[in-house]
């Protein structure tokens, strides 16, 4: 893949946020270009590019577009915000032409494997039957097609569904020509429907397809017999209205905000090339669409989100090779994790490790009788969740469990809801949402009586407590029977329970109260140190670096000559390499076939190195909107691990890429000989400990 130039829109020194996000998207789509990559793995990148484009025009394209229309009342943002919206326009079609020419690349590739992807022009007759038996056994229940004369709520157009406008023509001239549309039943089938294998190939069609396939099942009854059918998506502003009403309860609120959702104003319309222009307009003008900001044209298929479910078809090589969780050295099977606490610390690496340490510790909490509290966050809960089977059982021994449900976890807020009058319903207290403020941070917190006093056992994770993606994103997750940063966890709860009243915490580093501070102060340190001529430097692992005032310090302190390595696997508007401003700044990003999600802090401090890992990143939301924690890392032993683990990623020169002052995106370039892949490496790693 060619190299990209730095867009030109910056201001002192600091990129755009939304230019940011598209140059981290581009890194999700060189996944899919790289030839390196499985090739179902490849198909399964586009898959994640465009789940993440289309969460970027739902929020962040929404946001700007909201502010480009303000300009009778902030001419400047409007104006600003008219810029990105432009450069947005440019950029995202770049990345679609890039996109289209790598999906065809990956279909041309995948026939060479035996695989092939038919429309339904090209089925056998053997093959015909098939689709016409899925039709009326599977599909055909889930399909209501709505006559386009007589359509009336436009709001019935769902965000991020994908619908087949289709022109009904009837050869005889007996019947005027209509239109319909018709709704892809994405959410009860999946998108791919697979056809019987022959002489070891594979054939399988989009269900789409299979809907353009059998138009005359569905319309010749009206006396039709001539269909043409393109895709056309919505997608909605996805910011929610939270009703003011005093009378109404939070969660009152938030479901009639999550209703208000799906009938958001549209930020972006996409339509097959195909359509006639004639019918096009007919269309948006019934859909109540205008502005050629919103309308874009595109191929014959939309939602390749749906692409990150392809089937796992033909031979094993297509995809990763397997990565099974591997046992913890410091757990030995069948051993009470709470009783190997008392002696040391232990942190667990996902999906490295297995998530499974977690439910047990869970599990073990539920049925122990020294056990009488257990508290826990939940952001993100799987879809079938043990650890929330794991909560209700504790609920049933007798245990008092409270539960701080995040219900303001954009797009998991519908599933929140639910989970949280299943848990009440269980008898677990649900302790509600803080207005103003969404609690982030990740946090287990168990009260056990011991010889009459309470002894306080944490969780303190990077990550959520979510099984389905601790098998994808790599995160670290403290246990810790260290009695202050336990009791301190409590404390945290205790700032849910009682509202507003910060308790003091020593060691725990919590947001919105004393983060930023916290990171100021660390930073300060080395500059200091620097100046003094003394080692200085930081290595910071994060998600995002958003916040102005911390990508002005980081300035600072490569001015003063402090070292530093920053890893940044998504938004980064902090430019390296900057003779006189940030010289003394690296910094990379990993994307590959794990999320990197951890958060990991190392201060040289004059060589007695400080370590810390939390749920924060740099984004002004995290250090001044929301309660995050990060804790700091006492065990020799795990840091370590962190530091081993920081170093081989650094070092990585096969999935790592650079940004700088002339170009983004480039691949990390080491002095190195030999390949370093850094997840793969690390695996390695944490499977060589268990020989030693």
């Amino acid at each position: 893949m060619p190299e990209n130039k730095l867009e030109p829109y910056s201001k002192n020194n600091i990129i755009n946020r939304e230019i940011s996000w598209l140059h981290f998207n581009a890194r999700v789509l060189q996944e899919a270009i790289d030839p390196s990559t499985p090739l179902i793995e490849r198909i399964k990148f586009l898959g994640i590019f465009s789940n993440n484009r289309d969460e970027f025009f739902r929020v962040r394209v929404a946001s700007l577009s909201r502010l480009a229309k303000l300009e009778h009342t902030n001419h400047n943002a409007a104006y600003e915000a008219g810029i990105v919206l432009n450069q947005i326009k440019d950029i995202v079609n770049e990345q679609e032409k890039l996109f289209t020419e790598t999906y065809f690349t990956i279909v041309k590739e995948l026939t060479n494997e035996g695989i092939y992807i038919l429309n339904e022009n090209e089925l056998d007759e053997e093959q015909g039957r098939f689709v016409k038996l899925f039709y009326q056994e599977e599909m055909r229940q889930y399909l209501f097609p709505m006559m386009l004369d007589n359509f009336q709520k436009i709001t019935s157009i769902k965000d991020g569904s994908i619908y087949l406008a289709v022109e009904l023509k009837c050869s005889n001239h007996t019947r005027d020509d209509n239109f319909a549309l018709i709704k892809v039943p994405q959410k009860f089938l999946s998108r791919f429907l697979i056809l019987p294998s022959k002489e070891n190939n594979h054939y399988l069609m989009l269900i789409d397809d299979v809907i353009r396939y059998c138009l005359e099942d569905i319309f010749a009854l009206f006396g039709f017999d001539t269909f043409n059918a393109f895709t056309i998506k919505i997608t909605r502003d996805a910011e929610l209205d939270i009703d003011a009403d005093i009378s109404k309860s939070f969660l009152e609120k938030m479901s009639d905000s999550l209703k208000q959702r799906k009938k958001g104003e549209p930020v972006r319309f996409v339509y097959d090339n195909d359509i006639p222009i004639k019918y096009l307009r007919k269309i948006t003008k019934k859909l109540k669409i205008s502005g050629e900001d919103n309308l874009r044209g595109g191929g014959r298929y939309h939602n390749f989100k749906d692409f990150m479910s392809f089937p796992k078809i033909g031979e094993g090589t297509l995809l990763y090779p397997a990565f099974p969780a591997l046992p913890h050295k410091d757990i030995p099977p069948n051993t009470s994790i709470i009783n190997l606490l008392k002696e040391k610390d232990i942190m667990v690496h996902f999906p490295y490790q297995s998530f499974k340490y977690i439910l047990d510790f869970l599990r073990e909490a539920s049925i122990d009788p020294k056990v009488t509290e257990i508290k826990m966050t939940f952001y993100r809960a799987a879809r079938y969740s043990n650890v929330v089977n794991a909560l209700v059982n504790a609920a049933r021994n007798g245990k008092k469990v409270t539960v701080f449900l995040e219900i303001q976890a954009r797009f998991d807020e519908e599933a929140n809801i639910i989970l949280a009058g299943k848990l009440h319903d269980e008898g677990v207290k649900i302790v509600p949402t803080i207005p103003g403020y969404k609690v982030h941070s990740k946090l287990i917190c168990i009260k056990r009586i011991e010889e009459d006093i309470e002894v306080f056992y944490a969780n303190i994770s990077t990550g959520n407590f979510n099984e389905s993606t601790a098998n994808v994103y790599a995160d670290d997750s403290l246990l810790t029977a260290n009695q202050t940063l336990a009791s301190e966890v409590d404390k945290v709860f205790q700032l849910f329970e009682t509202r507003y009243t910060p308790p003091e915490f020593k060691e725990l580093i919590v947001s919105p109260f004393y983060a930023r501070k916290f990171f100021v102060w660390a930073l300060n340190n080395e500059i200091k140190n620097a100046k003094d001529g003394k080692e200085a430097w930081a290595i910071i692992k994060i998600n995002s670096i958003v916040d102005k005032k911390m990508v002005r310090k980081l300035y600072e302190a490569s001015q003063a000559g402090v070292k530093l390595k920053l890893i940044v696997r998504g938004i980064c508007v902090l430019i390296p390499g900057i003779e006189g401003l940030s010289e003394n700044i690296e910094v990379i990003s990993i994307i590959d076939r794990f999320l990197e999600h951890s958060r990991v802090f190392v201060f040289c401090n004059e060589g007695n190195n400080q370590y810390y890992i939390g749920s924060a990143d740099w984004m002004p939301r995290n250090l001044d909107h929301r309660i995050e924690v990060v804790t700091p890392i006492y065990d020799k032993d795990i840091r370590k691990e962190l530091w081993d683990i920081l170093q081989i990623q650094l070092k990585d020169n096969c999935k790592a890429r650079i940004s700088g002052e002339n170009d983004i995106n480039k691949y990390h370039k080491t002095k190195s000989k030999k390949k370093v892949r850094a997840q793969f490496e690390i695996y390695d790693y944490f499977k060589n400990k268990l020989k030693n």
